[in-house]
C-alpha cells in the first residue's frame, strides 16, 4: 500500500520534536512537504541542522505560503504545527483543499472555533483530529489498563498532576495574556483531556489560576481545576493540577492518585519519550518510551477488586507516540474510527473556558456547552 503523503505546517519545536520523530519511522507515511515562511538558504553548507526544512529534508517540497501549500494535490494529510492563533485558519484551508488534518494542541482558543472546524470537517468529508499525544504516555497507558481491568471498584477520587519545577521553556518576561496562552491551554490541555477520557463530561467546573513565576501576570502558570460529577459518579471528585514551583526530583513528583472502593494507585515521574528523543534514541528503538523503575507506580487492591487482593509496585506500560500516527493512518484508510475525536478535544477547550471564568468570578460553574 502506498504511503500517505504528509505535509507539515511550520518548522519549529513542535514539528521537530513531537511530530517528525514519530512520522519518519512509520512506513504508513512519506514526509512530502513543509510550509516554512523563510526563504530557502542559497548556501546550505552554512546552515545548522534544524534551521531550515530544505537543509534537513532536501527531497521534500518547500512552500512559503499556505495557499501554495494547500494547492498541492499530492498532500493527503496535513499536520498543523503553527501557533495556536492560526490553527483555525490553517486547518480550515487544508480541509477545504481536500486534506485530512491533524491539529497540534491546543485545538483552538475557543469552543466556538472548535465547533466551526468540526462543521467544516463534516462538510469536507475529511478526517479532523487533534494531537492529544499524552494519551499515548507510559503513565496514562498504565492507568487506562488498570481502569480496563476494573482494578479500583467505584472511583471516588482522581488527581491528575502535570507539574514542572522552573521549566526552562517558560518565558522570563510577561507578554500579557492572549487567547491560547497560559498553562491551562498548555499543559492543561493534556491532563484535562486524559481526565475527560476516563470519566466523561463533568457536572461542574471550579478553577483556580495563579502566576507564581511572573507575579501579577494575567497569564496563568499554575492552576487547579476541580471537576465534579452526577448520576452514578456523584461521589467522584477529580482534581487536575499544574504548578511551576515544585522543587522535587522527578521520581518523587506526583503524577496520578486514584482512590476507589476496591483499590488505589499512586504514580510519580513522567513519560520519558521526549527525554529519549532529546538523548538521540530513535522512536522505533525497543528501549524508547520505557520508564525507569523509579517512576513505577504503587498499586493496592482489596479482595473486591477484579484483580484480587494485592499490594505491589507496578511496572509501567511503554509509551508510544508512534501509535498516535498509526491510529491516524488506520482512520484515513477506513480500518478504524478516529482515535482522538475532535468533539473530545472540544470538550477540553470548553472546560478550560469554564475554569478561567470560574477563577475570575470565584464561583463554581455548571458545565455547559456554550
Amino acid at each position: 500500500m502506498a504511503p500517505i503523503k504528509v505535509g507539515l505546517l511550520g518548522y519549529g519545536f513542535s514539528t521537530k520534536v513531537f511530530h517528525l520523530p514519530y512520522i519518519l519511522p512509520n512506513p504508513d507515511y512519506e514526509v512530502y512537504a513543509f510550509l516554512q515562511r523563510s526563504e530557502a538558504p542559497k548556501d546550505k553548507s552554512k546552515v545548522e541542522p534544524g534551521e531550515h526544512c530544505t537543509v534537513d529534508y532536501p527531497n521534500a517540497k518547500h512552500y512559503r505560503t499556505i495557499e501554495d501549500f494547500c494547492a498541492d494535490p499530492e498532500i493527503q494529510l496535513v499536520s498543523v504545527c503553527t501557533k495556536v492563533g492560526v490553527h483555525v485558519e490553517h486547518a480550515e484551508k487544508a480541509l477545504l483543499a481536500g486534506k485530512h488534518v491533524v491539529v497540534e494542541k491546543p485545538f483552538t482558543t475557543t469552543s466556538a472555533e472548535c465547533d466551526h472546524l468540526i462543521e467544516v470537517a463534516k462538510k469536507s468529508g475529511k478526517i479532523l483530529t487533534v494531537f492529544q499525544n499524552r494519551r499515548y504516555d507510559s503513565d496514562f497507558l498504565t492507568l487506562k489498563k488498570l481502569f480496563a481491568e476494573k482494578a479500583f471498584g467505584e472511583v471516588t477520587e482522581f488527581q491528575n498532576h502535570y507539574d514542572c519545577d522552573n521549566p526552562p521553556w517558560m518565558r522570563s518576561t510577561d507578554m500579557g495574556w492572549s487567547p491560547g496562552n497560559g498553562m491551562l491551554f498548555g499543559l492543561g490541555t493534556h491532563s484535562i483531556d486524559q481526565t475527560l477520557l476516563l470519566f466523561g463530561k463533568p457536572k461542574s467546573v471550579t478553577g483556580f489560576t495563579r502566576a507564581l513565576k511572573l507575579r501579577g501576570s494575567e497569564t496563568d502558570d499554575t492552576f487547579t481545576v476541580i471537576l465534579q460529577y452526577d448520576g452514578e459518579q456523584k461521589d467522584l471528585v477529580c482534581t487536575v493540577k499544574t504548578t511551576v514551583i515544585s522543587p522535587l526530583p522527578m521520581e518523587r513528583m506526583l503524577k496520578y492518585m486514584v482512590r476507589g472502593t476496591a483499590g488505589a494507585f499512586v504514580k510519580t515521574g513522567e513519560d520519558p519519550q521526549v527525554d529519549h528523543h532529546m538523548a538521540g534514541v530513535k522512536a522505533d528503538d525497543t528501549k524508547f518510551g520505557a520508564e525507569p523503575e523509579s517512576y513505577y507506580g504503587y498499586l493496592s487492591t482489596t479482595k473486591d477488586s477484579a484483580l484480587g487482593e494485592s499490594k505491589r509496585i507496578l511496572e509501567s506500560e511503554k509509551g508510544c507516540y508512534m501509535d498516535y500516527y498509526r491510529d491516524v493512518a488506520k482512520a484515513i484508510r477506513g480500518e478504524a474510527e478516529v482515535a482522538v475525536k475532535p468533539e473530545q478535544s472540544r470538550m477540553g477547550i470548553r472546560v478550560i473556558e469554564l475554569a478561567r471564568e470560574s477563577a475570575q468570578k470565584g464561583v463554581t460553574l455548571p458545565y455547559s456547552e456554550k
